[in-house]
Parts: structure tokens; sequence; C-alpha cells
């Protein structure tokens, strides 16, 4: 298969419909040579900053002299950014090349199953070191579960997400999460809700000291902080990316790393879609902000242009869109709503429009053309509500909108 018709046959595949175990995954590896043994990994979960934290641990252990393979969900611009070594995706070629050996195990697996295949199996023939790896929903029965030589287990801020499929409650969610959770230790953050902590007390947690935390600035161009007497810059904004930065630090302390590689991987790690930055005149940030957390998150930065922001939103059918709304909204001095392009769980624009003018005044547009030139000539844009809406319109607004 060529890259195209690889990339049909895995989105074909689809998530949902087989029993949750970790049976399938483990039959698949074992005939592929249990790839996951063959290197150490750092393991991920959480509901919001999965992708942030995984992307500056990468670029630390990267610039230890560790060859470091990267495995994250969802993508925003690549399927390939899905998998990379190193900061580099894996190639068209490549990506082919394995998926048919995971084809031919003639194993029946869920499309993450497959692509979790894939990676480890990549990762080992590649020879890395280590690998930061993210779980794609959950933990316990989550295909990347199957990590053996696990450095560092990592749980990010915990909210609710994916109800139907891990629990009505924050406690029930942190359980099935700290599935991934061995050697007895986990790495998480300060700011977890009570019912998280509960859970997450059984499990010796390192959690960053607030008390030796010190935030000097955060604005759209990112944040400076001190902590434990060292001064650190993310280039990633939002101020609760610091937040991230904080995980990182004890993460990567804790698997031995220098402070310099720390800091300077910190200070350069680039993510999109997270507060990205896409115009300074007019202001325009991207954000995928799509549950109630990630909504409060933004909701800090909404605050500093109070009353001169105009939003583009855009959301999936099957979130809490009315919560994501309410924190946002009351920020903002009007808005337009979008149907997210190719995403059938799209909330339709009028549907989304009825929601959002509760908290502020709303239009429609019929497209994302549209939408920008409604928003064109106003100072303060914010552009959220889901990844997959930062995904399809991120080029237009770059396209558009030059820094």
């Amino acid at each position: 298969m060529n890259y195209i018709e690889t990339l049909n046959y895995i989105n074909s595949l689809g998530n949902f419909g087989k029993e949750p175990t970790l049976d399938r995954i483990n039959n698949v590896l074992s005939k592929l040579g249990n790839p996951q043994d063959s290197f150490e990994a750092v393991h991920i979960a959480g509901t919001n900053g999965k992708g942030s934290v995984s992307a500056m641990l990468c670029n630390a252990f990267c610039l230890s002299g560790k060859k470091t393979g990267l495995f994250i969900s969802p993508y925003i611009l690549d399927f390939r950014e899905r998998i990379q070594i190193n900061g580099e995706f894996i190639k068209e070629t490549e990506l082919c090349e394995y998926a048919q050996k995971v084809i031919d195990t003639g194993v029946e697996l869920t499309q993450f199953e497959f692509i979790t295949a894939l990676a480890f199996l990549y990762f080992k023939e590649q020879k890395c070191d280590i690998v930061i790896a993210e779980t794609g929903l959950g933990g316990r029965l989550d295909a990347t579960n199957v990590l053996t030589n696990v450095k560092a287990c990592v749980i990010t801020k915990i909210g609710l997400d994916h109800t139907e499929i891990l629990g009505d409650t924050i406690e029930k969610i942190t359980r099935e999460k700290c599935g991934i959770i061995k050697n007895g230790s986990v790495i998480t953050s300060f700011n977890q809700d009570s019912q998280a902590f509960t859970v997450l007390s059984q499990y010796n947690p390192i959690i960053p000291q607030k008390e030796k935390l010190q935030i000097i600035k955060s604005d759209a161009y990112g944040n400076t902080f001190i902590y434990n007497g060292h001064e650190y810059n993310t280039s990633l904004a939002g101020e609760y990316q610091i937040e991230n930065a904080l995980i990182v630090i004890e993460t990567a302390q804790k698997c031995g790393l220098e402070n310099k590689f720390i800091k300077q991987a910190i200070a350069n790690t680039y993510f999109p879609a997270r507060m990205e930055l896409i115009s300074e005149k007019p202001l325009v940030i991207l954000d995928g902000a799509h549950n109630s957390d990630g909504a409060q998150a933004l909701s800090v930065m909404l605050k500093q242009y109070d009353g001169k922001i105009t939003a583009i939103i855009g959301m999936c059918a099957d979130k809490d869109c009315d919560e994501v709304l309410k924190r946002t909204l009351c920020y903002c001095q009007k808005a337009v709503a979008v149907e997210i392009e190719n995403m059938p769980r799209s909330l339709k624009a009028n549907d989304l429009k009825l929601l959002a003018q509760q908290y502020c005044p709303c239009d429609t547009a019929q497209n994302y053309s549209e939408a920008i030139e409604k928003i064109k000539d106003d100072d303060v844009i914010f552009v959220y509500g889901s990844l997959y809406l930062a995904s399809t319109i991120r080029e237009k607004l770059k396209n558009f909108f030059k820094i």
C-alpha cells in the first residue's frame, strides 16, 4: 500500500466496537517480538496537558543525548506527528512498511491498538533509548499499558472527559488513569481535584511544591517563573503551561537529567494549538480547549483581554459544550460559531449559536473563510472549542494573518 492507502486502512479500523482489553495488543506485540520490552519509557496519562508535557520531556531527553521516541495523540497537522524520533516524524515510506508488518500478523485490532503496535515496533527497530508515550484514553486498559521498562509514570491534570467510557466522577476517572502506574510511584500536578488526590495519594506521588514557585510573567508570548531557586522560561503560552513545566522538571530530575537540558527544553518546546500565537496585530490565539478544565485554563488568558475579545468557536456535540462556553464567553464581546469541517460529530453552527448567545452575542458562518472575514478587523481574536477545529482552521488563519 502507498501512504494514502495506508492512512485510509488505519482510519477504517475505528476505536470502538471491540471489548476493552489488553489481550489483542499483547497478542500482536508477541507476534512482533515484544518490541515494547526493548526500550525504556516515560508513560503519561491525564485529561489535559499530556501533549505539552510529552513534547517538553522529549526535548529534554533529546538534548541529553538520548535517542528519544515520542508517541502522542491526536495529531494536529500531520498523522505522522503521532510517531517521532528526536523531533523527526516517521517517514511516509516507513509508516507504510511498519503498517504492513502489523497487518501481516493477522491480528484484528482497533485503530489505536494498530498505531501503538506500529510505533513500538518502529521504536525498537530504530534502536530508541527511551520513548515518551501518551495514553490514548484512560490508562488501565489503554493499549500503551503494555510498556514494561518504565522509568517514570506521569498523570497530568484530571478532569471530566470521556465519562461514558472512564466513569462519571473524577475519582473513577483517576482510578482508570492510575492503572498505568508501575514501581509504586507517580509524578503529578499540584493542581489536581481533591477527589483525584485521594486516589493518587495511594501511589507515593511526587508533587511539585507550589510554595517554591514564583511566577514572574505570564502572557500570550510565554511564561517566566522561578522554581526551587532556578529561573525557567516557557515558549508555550498560558499560565497552565507552568503547571505542565513543573511536572516536566520533577519527571526529568527523577530520570537523572541535568537541569541545563530541562531549562533549554522547556524554553524551546513548540506545540501547535496550545495557546498558539498566530498573529500579533491583530492578536490571534488558537487553542484546543474542548472540556471544562481546558476552558478554565483558557479563561485565565481571556481575563487579560476581558471585553475586547472576539471568538471563533467550533465544538463536537459529544462534549460538555455549555460548560466550555460558560467559562469562556463571559470574557468575549462577541462570537462566531462554525461547524468543524470534516467532522461528523461537530455541533451544527446554529445549534452552537443557541448555546453561545446565553453568554455573549453570537453570529454564525457557513465556513471558516466567512468566519475569518467577519472578525478580521477586530483587535483580539481567540479561536477554540476543539482540537479538530484547531487542526482544520489553522492554515487558513496563518495564511490570512501574518505574524
